[in-house]
């Protein structure tokens, strides 16, 4: 197995993106897509169990980690056209994709916009955006808005994982890119915010598993419902109990689930 190899790629429009690849050099690719104001590292500890089978591949989004500069005019399909790019730089023809939350939202769009490049697709925690879209309880958003410092990392945990979890939240992966400006962080929430698929989910041909934790308050489980009906053949897995870092937490079950699907769903190696 190769160890992780990080590459630098400028962009269509000159922007700066850093890649991380690894698992083996000869194996079929998966990109993994992170979640909203967050770098790769939200895979740390995660990546690991997909390497024996497949060549991992991750990139900070515009506004995290390496890759910074001005941020104008950016949406979910947007980001999909940098992961793409990111897939033509590194010489991948397709690959399986894999998002979970706003990194979700990117993989719809990669789906649609780029359904050549996709061989199977993984939705995890996430939905279709816009007005059908089943919205987080007030109580939650109000909440997100107005905490601050340790309080609000502490109510994101509690949204991540349920009380058994007994990582601490300093330690946890999932709750944010910390070196992000005010300004960065804000333009990914309208870039979550304004996604709809809605009407041309059903467009979507690649192999979808859908999953989700069934106690999740930050994005509520009738949207995996939701996807399901709009995305043809599409399989769907709830973990009970599971909030919404569920993938982490309940890795033990989840990741295996997603190998066996993508298993069965990508082509064979020539």
């Amino acid at each position: 197995m190769e160890t992780r190899n990080a590459h630098r790629i400028r962009t269509r429009d000159g922007f700066p993106l850093t890649i991380q690849v690894s698992g083996p050099d000869d194996a079929p690719a998966l990109l993994l897509l992170q979640g909203q104001a967050n770098s790769h590292e939200w895979w740390d500890g995660l990546r690991e169990d997909f390497e024996p089978a497949l060549r991992t591949i991750t990139f900070d989004y515009r506004g995290t980690g390496g890759s910074r500069g001005g941020l104008d005019e950016l949406s979910t399909a947007s980001f999909a056209a940098d992961a793409a790019e990111v897939l033509d730089r590194l010489g991948v023809d397709r690959a399986a994709v894999y998002g979970t939350s706003m990194g979700g939202r990117v993989a719809q769009m990669l789906a649609l916009d780029f359904p050549e490049r996709v061989s199977a697709l993984v939705l995890g925690c996430t939905s279709p955006g816009g007005k059908h879209a089943i919205r987080r309880p007030r109580e939650v958003g109000q909440s997100l808005a107005r905490l601050r410092g340790a309080e609000h990392i502490r109510y994101l945990f509690d949204l991540f994982y349920t009380p058994n979890w007994t990582v601490s939240p300093t330690h946890s992966k999932l709750l944010g890119d910390g070196t992000m400006t005010a300004a960065e962080s804000a333009a990914h929430l309208r870039i979550s915010a304004n996604h709809d698929a809605w009407d041309r989910l059903p467009e979507i041909q690649a192999p979808t598993l859908i999953v989700h934790g069934d106690e999740d308050r930050m994005n509520p489980v009738g949207n995996a419902r939701i996807l399901h009906e709009r995305i043809a053949g599409s399989r769907m897995l709830i973990l009970p109990e599971g909030r919404h870092g569920f993938f982490e937490e309940f890795a033990e079950v989840v990741t295996p689930a997603i190998v066996r699907f993508l298993s069965s769903a990508m082509p064979s190696p020539a």
